[in-house]
């Protein structure tokens, strides 16, 4: 454990459809004390607007997607410079303090067998951490801490080198269960993640399925991570428990075969590479709470 000053490379994504609150989470962001930063600002098919000096930005020609962005803006900062950690930020989320970041980085010295530190979301207005946000099955309570299997993906803190050596993000996923397969690649690799709920991140309580894409690319990505990430006799067993979950929360017509269309679709293909994990990997995610089955 070493209590030097930690470099941070923090990437953040804009369409520039969000003026206001990308304006507050870059303030937030560039007030951190106690860490060294270098931040990115990638434009998904655009040139970013509004941002600091100080700041590189990368313009993408088209919108390729949250993964994919992420994926460019951590290559930016990457080389002999690079920080000990990339954390991953949406463009509006808030650091409530100056010494948000720092405090998460403590927590990672603290549990150097963690990839990925999640710290809790909760709505700035409401104070609520959405279901979604708890990184567990069993959610009674969203300030419980301990080891997990998975991660929001809009606000989270990763070591470089695990994330280099686990690949990066699934950039053609575009949006969606990208977390879940990155997670897996760093059990995979012998490691864990961390719920640290005493640091909080605000976050506007937003719902996923106002994208229009919301149900095709939920269904589509969910056969893609069986398909890249699980030992073959686990698959269909993973594509029929989150099919019977989605027909049972699933309360429109419409939307249901808009589900199963993307079902269709990622049957199809389109996976890329497949590199299964482990049984021993298995037999970790399980004891850790969370079988790669749900």
């Amino acid at each position: 454990m070493t209590s030097a000053k930690a470099t941070v490379d923090v990437v953040v994504l804009t369409m520039n459809d969000r003026p206001e609150p990308f304006r507050r989470a870059m303030a937030s962001l560039l007030a951190q004390q106690g860490v060294d930063l270098r931040v990115v600002v990638v434009g998904n098919g655009v040139k970013p607007h509004d941002v600091p000096d100080g700041v590189v930005t990368v313009a993408l020609p088209v919108n390729e997607g949250i993964p994919a962005g992420r994926n460019v803006g951590a290559d930016a900062l990457a080389g002999p410079d690079a920080g000990e950690f990339v954390f991953f930020l949406d463009n509006d989320a808030v650091l409530p303090t100056s010494g948000t970041l720092a405090r998460l980085v403590a927590v990672a010295r603290r549990h150097p067998a963690a990839a990925y530190i999640q710290p809790r979301i909760a709505d700035p207005d409401t104070g609520v951490t959405l279901r979604r946000w708890m990184p567990r099955l069993r959610a009674g309570t969203a300030t419980r801490p301990g080891t997990i299997t998975v991660m929001a993906e809009g606000v989270v803190l990763i070591r470089r080198a695990d994330y280099e050596q686990a690949g990066g993000w699934p950039g053609h996923f575009f949006l969606f269960h990208e977390g879940i397969d990155l997670c897996w690649r760093l059990w995979d690799l012998g490691r864990t993640g961390y719920y640290a709920p005493d640091v909080v991140i605000h976050h506007p309580a937003t719902d996923p399925a106002r994208h229009a894409s919301f149900y095709r690319l939920v269904a589509r990505n969910r056969v893609w991570l069986a398909y890249r990430r699980l030992p073959a006799p686990l698959i269909p067993v993973y594509l029929a428990v989150w099919t019977v979950v989605s027909i049972a929360r699933i309360h429109s017509r419409a939307n249901l075969a808009v589900w199963f269309r993307g079902l269709r679709e990622g049957l199809k293909g389109g996976h890329g590479q497949r590199r299964p994990m482990s049984w021993t990997t298995v037999a970790r995610l399980t004891l850790a709470g969370r079988p790669p089955i749900v």
